[in-house]
């Protein structure tokens, strides 16, 4: 994979911050967008935008092939069984949101165990509380290795028969970890539970095959993998979907309405009410077609390699702390680190000033600081734009964020 090939689609890189050239390392956060994705979304605005499904007119009859035609990509991107399993929403989040509100409120009882991870996004956190609140379900964490990672041992330990439901990010947004799903899954299964999982770190960056990992559910954000902000998937299996029930109601996602009574739509539809996100879904299409022509094979060899380097380079910088596992091969593209004696947020700042762009705070992973027994950390997440140089580049800002804060003090 050519870098300086890749570099060339996207436009925004090409721009000084702060009087330097821009080094953006915040993608775990938001990817940048192609010019593909961006075209793609001036086409449809300036071509033929219309809504969907309800017309019989020309623009009506484009927009409806293409936002259908971009479900299909999905379907095909994660190898689901057919377009009845993938559903649009907001994003990962919202995905999240419906399997708890429709399937897990309807199917959990007093006493049935959810078990999640401390690594869990806010996102794949909070939903469960207030299922296990409102059901009376019991909420258990599955413990963290010293690395940050999860074993097996403990994974067969932690789920009994009184599990119902596992939910597990594919990749961790601040330790990088890439779980081990499929076979958290088999032990799920084995015991009678169905496993969600949050693929938002995931999709983005490595081959994610819904069959062959087995989960039940799985949501991923357009945002993060080079596509539109404000769309993003739900993949259910078919039998648990036509089982569920809507959370939001309105047209687009009824078959009959009567004055008492109404009726719902097959799958997908019946989980998409409102006009659709239409153009994102059809610009997270294009994302799709400009990963898989990229490879996605490539994109997580990339990131592995720009893992290695920067982990390399890091380390050898007195006071800093790297988080999570300490062979690349086993993490995504995600450094996250702290400066003894430094607040992340000053660290951030200081990057910011030489053009350098990274995340500081506590990644929407509270119980994961906590964990760590830090309030923050700073995070520099690589994508298949970025090169050795920036990484350079990154060494030397953390350098120059080290001498300043020790003239300072």
């Amino acid at each position: 994979m050519n870098i300086q090939d890749v570099r060339q689609y996207f436009p925004i890189l090409n721009q000084e911050v702060n009087g330097h050239p821009l080094v953006y390392l915040d993608s775990a956060a938001t990817s940048q967008k192609p010019v593909q994705v961006i075209e793609t979304l001036d086409k449809y605005y300036r071509e033929y935008n219309s809504n969907v499904h309800r017309g019989v007119h020309t623009l009506g009859t484009k927009a409806t092939d293409a936002y259908e035609g971009a479900r299909d990509k999905v379907k095909n991107f994660i190898n689901a069984k057919s377009i009845e399993e993938i559903i649009f929403t907001r994003g990962t989040t919202t995905a999240l949101n419906t399997v708890a509100q429709s399937y897990a409120m309807a199917n959990l009882s007093e006493g049935d165990e959810i078990i999640i991870s401390p690594m869990e996004h806010h996102s794949n956190i909070i939903p469960w509380q207030q299922v296990a609140k409102k059901t009376g379900a019991v909420l258990k964490y599955f413990p963290l290795q010293k690395d940050g990672t999860i074993s097996i041992a403990d994974v067969e330990a932690t789920v009994t028969s009184s599990t119902k439901l596992v939910s597990v990010t594919y990749v961790s947004n601040v330790l990088g970890v890439i779980n081990p799903i499929k076979e958290i899954a088999a032990i799920a299964h084995k015991n009678g539970a169905v496993l969600v999982v949050d693929a938002a770190q995931g999709a983005p960056h490595m081959k994610v095959d819904v069959q062959d990992i087995d989960c039940d559910f799985l949501g991923f954000s357009g945002h993060k993998m080079c596509g539109p902000t404000g769309i993003g998937v739900l993949y259910g299996k078919k039998e648990l979907l036509e089982k569920m029930e809507p959370i939001e109601f309105g047209g687009e996602m009824i078959d009959f309405v009567g004055l008492y009574e109404s009726t719902w739509k097959e799958l997908p539809w019946k989980f998409e009410a409102g006009t659709p996100i239409i153009a994102n879904a059809i610009g997270l299409g294009a994302a799709i077609d400009f990963l898989q022509e990229v490879g996605l094979d490539n994109i997580i060899e990339h990131e592995h390699k720009m893992a290695a380097y920067a982990m390399e380079k890091m380390s050898s910088i007195n006071g800093l702390t790297i988080y999570g596992p300490q062979d690349a091969k086993n993490r995504a593209g995600v450094i996250t680190f702290n400066i003894e004696d430094v607040h992340p947020h000053d660290v951030a700042t200081v990057l910011d000033a030489e053009g350098i762009a990274v995340r500081a705070g506590h990644h929407c992973a509270q119980p994961l600081m906590k964990w760590l027994n830090v309030s923050a950390t700073a995070r520099a997440s690589f994508y298949l734009y970025n090169s050795e140089d920036e990484i350079d580049k990154l060494v030397e800002g953390i350098s120059k964020t080290k001498e300043y804060f020790s003239d300072v003090f």
